[in-house]
């Protein structure tokens, strides 16, 4: 018969074993991500004529290297799987090569800057597409089908039947959206525009029940919507406009940073990171890719300010 401490001694054994794949498991995620960063700005590099003496992944002495003996570019992976670089001719001081960075053209210069970015933006819509296809045979439109008991809303004459395109000043276009957008602007009244019978009608001064989360009040959605038919159609226009959104998310936490609304306590660094991606990952495969997914199109809208220092 085992002890008590025993137990408990089995119990932090497990739980530091979990933290630690947990880890590991967030340190491929960012290797993946800064990969497919890196190769954004090595491909397009290739393809505009700039010489490229390394490809690196990771920071710190090299742990692995390769020279490839055609093109004499060196493929390293370093020590610390944080990071990574693009080494091209030319692009950290003057050079008189002909395939130096500052030979060419300004507009190939920025495809360069950029492509990394664009990577991340189109691997965080490729995985929002796996998300929406994987997702429920129908996926959530903006038509209201039914109300919760005591719903606010239909006090302020809100219908079922209504099919919502607009809260506040944001046009909506799914399910996902609208509830992001009441949660977002519904701790307070707020104007909502809707399609009904074909007409098109502007709802002043509707009110949706609150909550806190933190220090952060928001707006609850009162009411249930109907299902969209799952087609290619669809699924593209769902996967489109989530992307959407998690790109104004990153923009609207930005802004409610500066504005005050949300604390710095709120902004999750490496740590607060890993967390929520071993929190995803407790919770299943469609959390931890919406995790990702976030994360990707987060990196590429962040390295698309103009801020050379956060690429």
């Amino acid at each position: 018969m085992s002890s008590p401490s025993a137990y408990l001694t089995g119990q932090k054994e497990d739980k530091a074993i979990t933290t630690a794949l947990y880890i590991l498991l967030s340190l491929f995620i960012f290797g993946v991500l800064i990969l497919v960063h890196e190769l954004g700005h090595f491909v397009s590099a290739r393809l505009c004529g700039v010489g490229v003496r390394e490809f690196s992944i990771g920071m710190g002495p090299r742990a692995f290297s390769k020279t490839s003996k055609k093109t004499n570019i060196r493929y390293s992976l370093r020590l610390l799987p944080i990071g990574g670089s693009v080494s091209m001719v030319g692009e950290d001081e003057e050079s008189d090569a002909k395939d130096a960075f500052d030979k060419i053209s300004v507009p190939r210069r920025m495809i360069i800057i950029v492509s990394g970015a664009i990577m991340n933006l189109l691997l965080g819509f490729l995985i929002m597409f796996i998300i929406v296809l994987s997702s429920t045979p129908q996926l959530s439109s903006n038509v209201v089908a039914q109300f919760k008991d005591g719903a606010m809303s239909s006090e302020s004459g809100l219908m079922v039947g209504d099919r919502i395109v607009r809260v506040g000043r944001v046009y909506v276009h799914t399910g996902f959206d609208l509830a992001y957008e009441i949660m977002s602007q519904g701790y307070d009244a707020l104007d909502l525009t809707v399609i009904r019978d074909g007409e098109q009608i502007v709802l002043t001064n509707v009110i949706f029940p609150v909550s806190t989360e933190g220090k952060i009040v928001i707006g609850d959605m009162d009411f249930f919507v109907l299902g969209e038919a799952k087609t290619f159609f669809s699924v593209i226009k769902h996967t489109w406009y989530r992307s959407i959104f998690t790109i104004k998310l990153i923009w609207d936490s930005l802004i409610g940073l500066v504005s005050g609304r949300y604390g710095f306590e709120m902004v999750s660094g490496p740590v607060g990171i890993t967390r929520d991606i071993g929190n995803a990952a407790r919770t299943g495969a469609t959390n931890l890719l919406f995790i990702c997914a976030m994360i990707s199109i987060n990196l590429g809208v962040i390295n698309l300010l103009p801020l050379p220092a956060l690429d």
